[in-house]
This record gives C-alpha cells, structure tokens and sequence, in this order.
C-alpha cells in the first residue's frame, strides 16, 4: 500500500483546495466530528472548481464505506443534504439567535457509519463555479464525467481513503446522473486509469430514472391513496389506454380526465401527499431578508406544525440566510468574489443538457452484467417520483427475485418493506421507507439510518 500511494503521489499534478473546519456558525463549540471543505479543479484547465464538504466516519474512517453524495435539481447544493437530509447537523427550529440560525447535531447522519463527500455538482450549483463562461456549459454526460475525474483527483490527494469501498449515492435528479458517475468509474477501472477506484455499488433515494415510469405511476398512486375518485381513474384508464404522458390530443375524454387530475395535483404538495402545500410564495418571503420578520408574518412557522399554516418549504428559509451569511462562507473557507448569491436550487443553469434524462435505464441494465450492489429507496408519500413507478422499471431489469415483499421493523415497529433480486453477482434491494416523502431520509431520518446502516453491513433490513 505505502508503495502504491507514492506512485500515485509521484504522478498525480494535483489542483485541489482543502481546509480543516473546526467551528461553524450557529454551533456551540467546536465540531464534534472532522469536517473538510475545498475545491478540486476538472477541465481541460481546470474552468471548472467543484466545492465540497467532506466528513471521516464517526466510527472508524479507515475501514467503513465511502459515499459519494451528489442530491437532484439539477442544480440544487449539497447543503441541502448536509443541513436537512442525511448530513451530521440539522438546524434548531426552537432557536434563532441574533436573527440568525442555530445548528444541532443530527443522531441519524450517516457520517457515523460512512465516509461522506457532499459535492456542489454541477458546475453552478451552490459554490461550485467557473473561471469562463463556456465552463457552465454542462450536461447530464459531462456532470456525471466531472464527478469522475473529481473523485479521482480528490483520491489522489487522500490516498488513505483509495481502498475503502466506495459507493455512489444520489437522489431525486440523482438517480439520472449517479448511474452515469458509476458508468465513468466502471470504464476508468477497465482502462486502469490511476487511482483504481474500490467501486462497489450505488445508493439511490427517491430516484428519477424514466420518465415514462415515474410520471405514469402517479394516477395509479393517487388513485391507491384516494386523490382520485374511482369512477376517474376507471375512465382515464380506459379511454387513455394506461398511457398518460403522451396521451392522443384528439381523446377528447381522456384528455378532459388528465387535465381535472392535474387540477387536483395542483393543490397537492408532491414531495409528501399527507403534508399540506405551501399558501405563501417562499422567494417573496426571502425577499423580506430578516429572519425573524419572517417568522412573524408567517406565525412562528417553525413550531406550529399543526397549525393549518404550516408548510415543510418554510423550513428552507433558514438554510437561505445561513449559506448567504459572509461568517458561514468564511468558515467554510469559500472564494471569495466567486459567487453573487448562494441559491439553494439555482434552475438557470447555463444551457444545461439533458442528454441522459428521459431515461438512465439503460445504465441500470448493464450494472446488471457486474457485480455492483445496489439500495434503492423510496417515501411512500411521494407522489412525485411513487414508489410505484419506481418499482415497474426495477421489474423491468428481469432480475431474479430472492426475497418476496416483506415489511422490515426498527424495534417492534414497522418501518417500510422490503424486496430483494440478483443476477449471478449483481444484487438490488428496494425498500420503501413509511411515512417518507420526497425525500425519505429528511422527513424518516430514523428509518433511512437504519437502512442503509443494515444494508452497508450487509445484514438484512
């Protein structure tokens, strides 16, 4: 090994940032756990600079997973994971000080069973930037490419982490670009292209995968979760044929039925269908640009959660006047003069190509052929990306199945089901996460901990 890291070091021209995070605005004392933050340059002249925050696992960083974390947009920050999802700190709702929010440490982060790298992918998004303008061109393809030679510069100048078992891990919009990132890895190593990368698998939340699945499943799951009347989804289903994306424009009943389900969609909050939908315009209350005058024309929304007001987006206010905060950027040690506002999801991305997205499928097919793990997860409150689109394209793979749906418990309580299916090496578990929204581990924290911590083990859910 001592050997193989000085070869690597020796021709390896390294263009990386990196900087020790001991304390962060909004916490209390110093971190608990080892935070790093940098920049590593990809390009052809390295236009492109990919921010990240990487943390060592809690428990022992030598010998547990890698997880390379990248969330969906395309386009919106890794703080979202960080601060809301699966990171190691959550913002205190009860606390706000000086009008600024506070930060608590969050039991279910992963990064007390894993190595986690949350990356600002693609360029544009968070703090990640360019140095020209054609470097904010990108794509689904060249995102996914950037992501590689990342992770391979950043290995280079961490080679103690180079034989750790490294899973790819993404949600939403990450489930197009993820199975390119593992596509990219998977040729490097045939290549062997320097570092070898310890692929073993991927992670994928809540994923967008083919459209035609996804969107599809919808009327289905509404009608399952009685948003739709029985009578209307017996008669879209008829007169549209099952095929609701494409439907004939001259199917005057099926196209009538399609617009009264998009009507009730409309008043829906997709992410979670048992929360309520937000009445107020969050980029009009961010204009307001004070925390706490905020909270008083909503009433207090951060503890009133019962209260017919209340909306889960109110929550993203806080990490609005956290990330634009001049001390959080300075602790984070972000350039300064490289960005003009942090944009939580930044949806003016420079002629991005969606050269990938309507489907990554094919992707999924050829893993299929290797010996990858995969975990794949859905809220069952989703009514954006359903569970059940999302299981139709697994059973789309024709894998064989190794354990029928069953539910999997935290304690005496059931916290979702479960299937599992290989083919020879190749082994997929899907799970569903109960009461889990889009996506499941911000809403489910608990239950997303102990599934992933499970099935990193390898144990069963």
């Amino acid at each position: 090994m001592f050997v193989y890291v000085l070869v690597l070091l020796s021709i390896s021209n390294i263009c990386l940032s990196q900087s020790i995070v001991k304390t962060l605005p909004g916490f209390d004392g110093d971190l608990p756990f080892s935070l790093e933050t940098g920049y590593v340059g990809v390009g052809e002249n390295e236009e492109v600079q990919m921010f990240y925050m990487f943390m060592e696992s809690e428990r022992s960083p030598e010998n547990d997973p890698f997880i390379l974390w990248n969330i969906g947009g395309p386009g919106c920050s890794s703080l979202n994971a960080f601060l809301y999802q699966n990171g190691p700190l959550n913002f205190n709702y009860e606390n706000i000080s000086d009008n600024k929010p506070t930060l608590m440490l969050n039991p279910y982060s992963w990064t007390k069973l894993a190595n986690v790298i949350y990356l600002d992918s693609p360029v544009g998004t968070g703090f990640s930037y360019a140095t020209t303008s054609e470097g904010y061109k990108t794509g689904d393809r060249s995102s996914a490419a950037q992501l590689y030679d990342f992770l391979r510069e950043w290995l280079m100048a961490h080679p103690k982490f180079i034989l750790n078992p490294l899973y790819v891990g993404g949600d939403s919009y990450g489930g197009i670009v993820a199975p390119v990132v593992v596509h990219e890895i998977s040729i490097g190593n045939a290549k062997q292209n320097e570092p070898q990368i310890n692929l073993q698998g991927f992670i994928l939340g809540n994923p967008v995968t083919h459209l035609d699945f996804d969107l599809n499943s919808r009327i289905l799951y509404a009608h399952q979760k009685a948003i739709i009347s029985e009578k209307l989804y017996k008669e879209t289903k008829e007169h549209c044929k099952g095929k609701y994306m494409n439907p004939d424009r001259r199917n005057t009943i099926c196209i009538n039925n399609l617009q009264a389900i998009n009507k009730t969609f409309e008043k829906m909050y997709m992410y979670n269908v048992m929360e309520p939908k937000c009445a107020w315009d969050l980029s009009a209350l961010l204009g307001d640009n004070n925390l706490l005058e905020i909270m008083r024309k909503t009433g207090d929304f951060t503890t009133s959660q019962n209260s017919i007001e209340w909306c889960r987006d109110f929550k993203l206010v806080y990490v609005h006047f956290w990330a634009n905060d001049q001390s959080v950027q300075n602790a984070l040690h972000v350039r300064k003069g490289t960005i003009q506002e942090w944009i939580r999801c930044n949806a003016s991305l420079v002629k991005y190509q969606y050269d990938v997205f309507p489907s990554a499928l094919e992707y999924h097919r050829n893993f299929t052929k290797r010996g990858y793990r995969a975990l794949i997860f859905s809220g069952d409150n989703d009514l954006a990306i359903p569970h059940l689109g999302t299981h139709q394209w697994i059973k789309s793979l024709k894998l064989k199945m190794t354990k029928d749906w069953r539910p999997w418990f935290i304690g005496d309580q059931i916290a979702g089901n479960v299937i599992t299916y290989s083919k020879k090496k190749y082994n997929l578990t899907y799970a569903t996460i109960k009461g889990g929204g889009h996506v499941a581990t911000e809403i489910r924290p608990k239950e997303s901990f102990a599934m992933v911590d499970r099935w990193l083990a390898f144990n069963s859910l």
